[in-house]
C-alpha cells in the first residue's frame, strides 16, 4: 500500500511539471476514432480524460468501470508525433467478487500526418499511427490484457462546413487484443479489424458537440467478440474537455 501511495505522488508530481511546461492546445475529444492532427513540433501536450461505463450482463462479475486516462504527445519534425498513454483503471464487481483497481496497460505509439487538407482540394487530411501496448498493468486483476498488442490505424479527416468536420478510421491489430480493462475485444490470438466514424460540430467558439460510432471483430471464430459502441461528447472552452456524456456499447460473444 505505501508503495502505491508513493508511485501515486510521484505520478502526480511528473504530470504536474508536464503541465508546467506544456503549451496549451486545442484537445482532439476523448473518441476512439482518432483525427490526423499531430502536435507542433518542439512542443509536449499533455491531455486527460474520466471515462465512466455501465457494463452489460455478459460482462458479469463485473458491473462497473471507471477509466482514468493520461496522454502525453510530443511534436517532431516532419509531422511526426510521440505518444505515452496510461490509464488508472477501477472495476467494479458484483458482491462476493473482490472488485480492483490499478493501473493499466501502458501505449507507446507514434503518428504520422502525411497529408494535409487543402481548401483548393476535395481530399481529406489523412494520416497514420503505429502502436504498440506493453503489459503492464495486473492480469490477474484484469487490470491488463497481459499480451504485447501491435496496432496501426489509417486516419482521414473531411471538414464539409467551416465547423464541422468528420473522421474515419481503419485499424488493424496484428497481435494481442483491444481491451482496457474489462472493455474491449479480448481475444488471445488471431487478428482483429477495427473501424469507426466521428462527427464533430463548432456550435461557438466555446462549444462544441462530437458523436461517434466504432466497433471491432476478431478474425477467429471463437475466439473474440465483435463489439460496436456509440459515443456523445460535449466540450465547453476551446482545450477543455468537460464532460463525456454518455456511452452505449454493445457486445456480442462468442
Amino acid at each position: 500500500m505505501e508503495r502505491e501511495t508513493a508511485f501515486v505522488q510521484k505520478l502526480v508530481l511528473c504530470v504536474l511539471t508536464v503541465l508546467s511546461i506544456s503549451r496549451p492546445l486545442a484537445a482532439q475529444l476523448p473518441f476512439y476514432t482518432d483525427d490526423p492532427a499531430v502536435t507542433p513540433t518542439g512542443v509536449l501536450h499533455f491531455e486527460f480524460f474520466n471515462e465512466f461505463d455501465g457494463l452489460q450482463s455478459s460482462e458479469f462479475p463485473d458491473l462497473r468501470q471507471n477509466t482514468a486516462n493520461f496522454k502525453i504527445n510530443y511534436g517532431l519534425q516532419y509531422r511526426l508525433e510521440l505518444d505515452l498513454d496510461f490509464p488508472y483503471l477501477s472495476i467494479n464487481r458484483a458482491s462476493g467478487t473482490a472488485s480492483s483497481a490499478g493501473w493499466g496497460d501502458t501505449d507507446l505509439g507514434i503518428k504520422w500526418n502525411f497529408y494535409k487538407a487543402s481548401s483548393r482540394s476535395w481530399a481529406p487530411a489523412l494520416g497514420a499511427s503505429f502502436y504498440v501496448e506493453l503489459p503492464t498493468g495486473d492480469e490477474r486483476n484484469g487490470l491488463g490484457s497481459g499480451l504485447i498488442d501491435y496496432w496501426m490505424n489509417l486516419i482521414a479527416q473531411k471538414s464539409f462546413a467551416e465547423k464541422t468536420r468528420i473522421n474515419a478510421n481503419f485499424g488493424f491489430l496484428f497481435a494481442g487484443n483491444t481491451s482496457t480493462g474489462a472493455i474491449g475485444i479480448q481475444t488471445k490470438r488471431g487478428h482483429v479489424f477495427t473501424g469507426g466514424l466521428s462527427v464533430l460540430h463548432d456550435f461557438t467558439a466555446r462549444l462544441s458537440l462530437g458523436t461517434e460510432v466504432y466497433g471491432g471483430v476478431a478474425d477467429t471464430t471463437g475466439l473474440g467478440r465483435t463489439q460496436l459502441q456509440v459515443t456523445v461528447v460535449i466540450r465547453f472552452a476551446p482545450g477543455r474537455i468537460l464532460a463525456k456524456l454518455q456511452r452505449v456499447k454493445l457486445s456480442v460473444f462468442r
